[in-house]
């Protein structure tokens, strides 16, 4: 009986993600290798339409105990992981349609693997991330830059809302307004300690070398995955999964 009601949960967390379909398209990287890869065609890929949940994880946390708090290896996450549940495998008071957070890079990919997809790379999230309510490319909308820049600066609430927030042209929701997510290549972000001693990726630096020197919000996030590491867990950063083919 446990046994097929951690199955139902773990389907039931599957059919919940309900990935929809994003691109083609082009992403324009912020600070192109070299002026060939300034505009870097992007295949259709399927992504969560919301942020993984708390139910959503608990239901891989039981289907793979090693990724418990109290069981986790320390090499792939940090002592805050899954901090804000009440017990290794127990949500307690944490919101159940809120995005999880408090998880690791290491944490994200094996759930993103069980579920049979990835984490999205940063062309694909960017991608995806770009869109408005109206449109696939926002990237020059003032008032929508302006509303992510004024989400940044919000102070992280205690208790998170309910993913499904806001939905964009993708009909992807709550790329922007819940919480930061984790990406597949977030170390290859080119803001790193060389680069802010040098002064040329940094602050002024930064935005006179970028694609676009008002891309305020672009560059505070390439900042903030610069200062990651793999096991680090924070109270606003989560994840959502993306994949090559379409799933049911």
């Amino acid at each position: 009986m446990i046994a097929r009601g951690l199955l139902l949960l773990a389907f039931a967390s599957v059919a919940s993600a309900n990935p929809v379909p994003v691109g083609p398209g082009t992403y324009r990287p912020t600070f192109p290798a070299s002026p060939s890869e300034a505009a870097v065609p992007v295949a259709k890929f399927w992504l969560d339409r919301d942020p993984v949940t708390n139910t959503q994880f608990l239901a891989f946390v039981r289907a793979k105990p090693e990724w418990r708090r109290d069981r986790v290896k320390q090499l792939r996450a940090d002592a805050s992981y899954l901090a804000h549940w009440a017990a290794p495998d127990a949500l307690g008071d944490a919101p159940a349609s809120a995005p999880v957070v408090h998880v690791s890079w290491f944490a994200a990919r094996a759930y993103c693997t069980w579920r049979g997809g990835r984490l999205p790379v940063e062309k694909e999230w960017e991608l995806a991330a770009a869109a408005s309510e109206k449109a696939h490319d926002a990237r020059g909308d003032r008032a929508t830059q302006d509303r992510i820049l004024a989400w940044y600066a919000e102070r992280t609430p205690a208790r998170l809302p309910d993913v499904g927030q806001r939905t964009n042209a993708w009909g992807v929701r709550d790329m922007h307004g819940l919480v930061w997510e984790w990406i597949e290549d977030f170390n290859s972000a080119l803001v790193t300690a060389d680069s802010r001693s040098s002064g040329d990726m940094f602050c002024g630096g930064a935005a006179a070398k970028s694609q676009d020197p008002t891309a305020y919000a672009t560059f505070m996030r390439l900042a903030f995955r610069s200062s990651l590491e793999a096991r680090f867990t924070t109270p606003i950063l989560g994840f959502r999964c993306a994949y090559d083919e379409e799933i049911r």
